[in-house]
């Protein structure tokens, strides 16, 4: 197991570009994080007035920013030692770890205040507690504690349609609390696919990730078995105000495929999925991404066909 003493990460190398800064905020998370507020905040019973919507998703889009370089900050020394995350702008030395902790508290505190003049305490709570669980109890204490990490970490990218939600309603209700409960119940065996063949990464920066912990029997196990409890999570939103016949007809397939390809990884022992370089668990990651994607767009998809209802039951009075 690599040791964690390089420490040339810590030393800029070069002056950075404007594209460093942007990469350390984790812009592909940052883009998940504002896609699935927006729906949380589009399917709201109560219409927010567009400037304010869009300010508030530019705050939301701003703290998940700085959670992001909080992050890189903290998981420099084993970003150095990960295939996948060694040229990341603080291990790669093009931006220093102070830089990044600089960055990360200053966007952190501006995005929660003006998120609190723009739209409710709520949203503006919620939207520090995320910043706060991402940071300290995910990165800080459980990535490099448990195996577990992922599944209790998961909560931090479930909240954004949670705070979406509260910035038109002042409020929370059954239907964002679904949505979070979907991105919880998909983060494991989404995360736990990418583990399997990224084994060698998490072993040698010493990340108990469930493979490296438990072995990878264990974790094709564990893919299944959540993927399982996905399904009735995922579905269940179609019998409330967001979802709809199109959603639940959508989301029975959509999950009959995701439970196919977690049926897929469980049925594959390591040998069989190193001669074929991981198809099977790269497919499955893959499709996990546009899963989750699609779920989201089918509640979009049904705000808007109820507001075409809404239309036109009204009508008749119009006329």
């Amino acid at each position: 197991m690599t040791e964690l003493t390089d420490t040339s990460w810590s030393t800029k190398a070069a002056e950075p570009e404007f594209r460093d800064y942007v990469e350390l905020l984790k812009p592909r998370v940052m883009r998940l994080v504002v896609f699935t507020a927006a729906i949380g905040l589009l399917c709201a019973p109560v219409m927010a007035h567009p400037v304010i919507a869009l300010a508030s998703l530019i705050c939301i889009a701003v703290g998940a920013g700085a959670s992001g370089a909080l992050n890189m900050w903290w998981d420099a020394d084993i970003d150095a030692v990960m295939g996948r995350t060694a040229k990341r702008p603080i291990p790669s030395g093009r931006v220093t770890g102070d830089e990044a902790l600089a960055i990360g508290v200053g966007l952190s505190m501006l995005s929660v205040m003006l998120l609190f003049i723009f739209s409710n305490p709520l949203a503006a709570g919620l939207l520090a507690f995320t910043i706060f669980f991402y940071v300290v109890i995910y990165s800080m204490w459980l990535k490099r504690l448990t195996p577990q990490n992922i599944v209790i970490g998961g909560a931090a990218g479930a909240f954004p349609p949670v705070i979406g939600w509260a910035v038109a309603t002042g409020g929370i209700s059954v239907e964002p609390l679904l949505m979070f409960g979907l991105i919880f119940m998909w983060t494991p065996p989404h995360f736990w696919a990418l583990a399997l063949f990224r084994n060698d990464d998490y072993t040698n920066a010493a990340v108990p990730m469930l493979p490296v912990v438990a072995g990878t029997r264990a974790t094709r196990n564990q893919v299944l078995w959540y993927s399982i409890a996905l399904a009735p999570v995922a579905i269940a939103p179609a019998f409330t105000i967001v979802g709809g016949p199109f959603y639940l007809i959508a989301a029975l397939v959509l999950n009959a495929l995701f439970l196919k390809g977690a049926l897929d990884i469980y049925r594959r022992d390591t040998e069989a999925a190193k001669a074929d370089g991981f198809r099977v668990e790269k497919r499955f990651f893959g499709f996990s991404i546009l899963y989750l994607f699609l779920h989201f767009v089918l509640f979009l998809v049904e705000a808007v066909l109820r507001g075409f209802d809404l239309v036109w039951a009204g009508w008749p009075v119009l006329l």
